[in-house]
């Protein structure tokens, strides 16, 4: 019975991460939703800002607090192991819910985009940060960053072993290019209202910040393996300073 609830608790925050992630494209990029970053305000400007900053704030330190291993292991004490990634993966979604749910539109617009060519090349840019992000996913094991291999090895019996440091893809060129992905997504706005500006600006600053927290649990974790691959590889933007040329294969990169 615990495997088979293990396993349902896995599968049901993917199948809600994926419900999310579909919401997501369409509330950043103001399409269809009665409610999106670029829409009207509803709120005065003071009280809409400190919402905002607030659920802004619930979102990053849900996301940093839970991917420390200080937090991992002492979560591990009272859950099973496997259960820890895919309570992580809930945590978020419901971080984002509520994010979507109490999010205060702000006006008026700082830029917008009306020439159809131009917008429509920035929408294409919009899509292209998601197909990286999601790529990304994948290059490095989008099963187990959302859970889910955890849950079934832990269903079929088998130990769940630490996956491979490795540099496949976007690896090869940037560390992080689920960041570059995000980046991308809430940068790239045809039209880019007061709120959607707060929104870009809080989860740029939060991105620039968690990469130092993340580097350093990697450094930690992986010692000389990734302190190399971080003197080849650049930050963010490839060929920028160091990592002027892609890494080898023959390192090791680990999801977070």
């Amino acid at each position: 019975m615990r495997r088979y609830l293990i396993l349902a608790w896995g599968v049901f925050n993917y199948v809600v991460f994926l419900g999310v992630f579909l919401y997501a494209i369409a509330f950043v990029g103001n399409f269809w939703l009665p409610v999106s970053l670029d829409s009207a305000p509803r709120s005065p400007l003071w009280a809409a800002i400190a919402i905002n900053l607030g659920l802004l704030g619930l979102f990053a330190v849900q996301h940093s607090l839970m991917a420390r291993p200080f937090f991992k292991d002492w979560i591990t004490r009272y859950i099973p192991q496997p259960a820890e990634r895919p309570m992580y993966v809930g945590a978020s979604n419901l971080a984002m819910i509520v994010l979507f749910i109490f999010w205060q539109p702000l006006g008026p617009a700082i830029w917008s985009v009306t020439n159809p060519v131009a917008a429509g090349i920035i929408y294409a840019i919009y899509f292209v940060g998601w197909a990286i992000l999601l790529a990304a996913t994948f290059m490095i094991n989008h099963f187990d960053l959302f859970g889910l291999r955890q849950v079934w090895l832990e269903f079929h019996g088998q130990p769940c072993t630490r996956l491979n440091f490795s540099k496949p893809g976007f690896y090869k060129y940037v560390r992080h290019p689920l960041y570059v992905g995000w980046l991308t997504i809430f940068w790239a706005a045809p039209v880019m209202t007061a709120g959607h500006l707060l929104f870009a600006l809080g989860t740029t600053a939060y991105i620039l910040i968690a990469i130092q927290l993340e580097e350093r649990d990697l450094e930690e974790a992986l010692g000389v393996d990734y302190r190399q691959y971080k003197n080849e590889v650049p930050m963010l933007i490839p060929g920028l300073g160091n990592g002027s040329r892609p890494a080898s294969d023959s390192g090791l990169h680990q999801g977070t």
